[in-house]
């Protein structure tokens, strides 16, 4: 079966829908963070935004966002309640908005970004956090530096795709199609395009839907199509029994992408993960903040607790 580029471009539309129907949503204003650029040694510059928590020795949260989105995009509704317990960064991951461009879109790249954000930052054993994409790309955060993080918080989060005939068919036309695509990554046209798109982000815009809508189109189609080659391969089921850090899962309830019971199937696999269930689909968390947010900072919360639990009893026994 082939599945034409230009039709596959159309089915992997990011998470969120296009900001100009926002209107028919209750979305937040946007009260939004100071950003600024942080270079990564030797992987390249993005853009990064740090809100300090309400006391300098506050835990450290990282988010990490959904395809098709930007940091601050995925997580503008949940940054302000999160920084009154939490230090919350968040930062455009590679492809996405200003986030690293390199000749290839790899999960486990992304993952070491996450690495290299820690070590520049020198934060001591954050929290890292996913939504969608950005859940994947937690868990493989503790798979490749795993005495980097303190604990995981996964939402709208899967162990593997391709578990039925659409899902494969879907993601292995994908990554044939985008295989044979990726010169493009080396495209001077590419290049102004991003360079465009990036100019085009205007954060003084008060008005939510148009601040949005620069966001959303700081990442071309063409760079989520390989995104979500990239997470057709993913397949974590084999090693999360080993996860050895306080995890929680915040399951989407009302998910259509990734079933809530696919959800729950992920937190058997890791020992010890506590569920929080928020009643929302899979844009939840924007579209959905009232249900979503205060749900994913009681996980934040619970992960917390239980890394300063693991803390205090490593003390007592030494």
């Amino acid at each position: 079966m082939t599945i034409p580029v230009k039709k596959m471009f159309g089915a992997v539309r990011p998470l969120l829908p296009d900001p100009s129907t926002w209107d028919l949503f209750d979305v937040p204003d946007v009260d939004l963070p100071e950003g600024r650029w942080l270079k990564l040694r030797r992987r390249g510059t993005t853009w990064l935004t740090d809100v300090p928590g309400p006391t300098p020795d506050a835990p450290t949260i990282i988010l990490l966002h959904a395809v098709g989105c930007t940091g601050q995009l995925t997580w503008f509704p949940t940054i302000p309640e999160l920084a009154k317990h939490f230090r919350v960064i968040t930062f455009d991951q590679r492809w996405h908005g200003r986030g690293i461009m390199s000749d290839k879109f790899l999960i486990s790249d992304c993952a070491d970004d996450v690495g290299a954000v820690i070590d520049a930052l020198k934060l001591d054993k954050p929290i890292v956090a996913g939504y969608s994409m950005g859940s994947i790309v937690a868990q493989r955060v503790w798979r490749q530096s795993p005495d980097l993080i303190g604990g995981i918080v996964l939402a709208a989060s899967t162990a593997h795709f391709r578990t039925n005939g659409r899902e494969r068919v879907f993601h292995a036309g994908m990554e044939v199609s985008m295989r044979l695509s990726t010169t493009l990554s080396r495209s001077a046209t590419i290049n102004r395009a991003t360079a465009a798109a990036v100019d085009a982000i205007d954060e003084e815009s008060a008005d939510t839907a148009r601040w949005a809508m620069k966001q959303f189109r700081s990442t071309s189609a063409w760079a989520v199509g390989q995104a979500v080659a990239s997470l057709g391969r993913h397949h974590s089921a084999p090693w999360l029994s080993m996860v050895d850090v306080p995890t929680a899962i915040v399951v989407t309830a009302k998910d259509h992408v990734i079933p809530p019971e696919r959800q729950l199937e992920l937190a058997e696999l890791i020992p010890d993960a506590t569920v929080h269930q928020a009643e929302c689909g899979h844009a939840g968390c924007v579209l959905e903040y009232k249900e979503f947010v205060p749900v994913f900072v009681e996980a934040a919360l619970d992960v917390s607790a239980r890394i300063r639990e693991t803390s205090i009893v490593g003390t007592n026994t030494h």
